[in-house]
């Protein structure tokens, strides 16, 4: 469960300078294997406790194992391992209304909302060897909540149906077995595309449209917190 100490914006964010230590090849379009610091793992560990450095320690072996399994494997390792964090709104976790996490801030503090899960799967799944063109981070509208979500979609070929890796429901399910969900958009490290009648359809940019996005790498890639 998440700590009651982290909530309401109180808990201390992770130093930039700890974070670009490991996320550096995350940022890459090749594969690094991911490497958490000890400068960083007791960092962690001072300021979230044991259960937190552990839970960085799986995602690094998670990370780094058995890379030539098959993608539906790994989907649904990655997908397993992050939904067991707690939901949590941004503006209670991080007193602000939308926060976009790196996956160690998540970790750390084991909650975080539809983005962070999505995002934390994305960045994951490409450390494994999933080629980036292949996963999205899709905005849709759940329609049985009446709500903004987000979800992180994977594409075997361009134009087959995707899966959907969701926080709401454990099981990795096709789009077209999904009929909660209406896609709006959906963005990955380089591209942006928007909606027609509730599909993905039109590319209309960059990823770099996206303040958010833009926001979230910018604390990846710099060494100032």
């Amino acid at each position: 469960m998440l700590d009651s100490r982290y909530s309401a914006g109180l808990w201390p964010k992770i130093p930039r300078h700890l974070i670009v230590i490991w996320l550096a090849g995350l940022m890459s379009t090749s594969i690094w294997a991911l490497e958490l610091s000890r400068t960083l793992l007791d960092y962690i560990d001072n300021r979230f406790g044991s259960s937190a450095t552990q839970r960085l320690i799986d995602w690094q072996t998670l990370a780094n194992s058995n890379l030539d399994r098959q993608a539906i494997e790994k989907l649904n390792d990655v997908n397993a391992f992050f939904n067991q964090a707690t939901f949590i709104s941004d503006k209670k976790h991080w007193g602000s209304e939308d926060y976009w996490a790196t996956p160690v801030e998540l970790l750390a503090t084991n909650g975080g909302d539809c983005e962070d899960y999505s995002i934390a799967k994305y960045f994951t799944l490409k450390e494994m060897g999933i080629p980036e063109e292949k996963l999205k981070i899709t905005y849709v509208k759940a329609l049985k909540l009446n709500q903004a979500h987000m979800v992180l979609t994977y594409y075997s070929t361009p134009k087959s149906t995707p899966l959907i890796l969701d926080n709401l429901i454990p099981e990795i399910k096709p789009a077209n077995r999904r009929p909660d969900l209406q896609h709006v958009y959906s963005f990955n490290g380089d591209n942006l595309w928007l909606s027609k009648k509730g599909r993905r359809s039109t590319l209309v940019g960059t990823s770099d449209q996206l303040k958010p996005w833009v926001q979230l790498q910018s604390r990846i890639e710099s060494q100032d917190y």
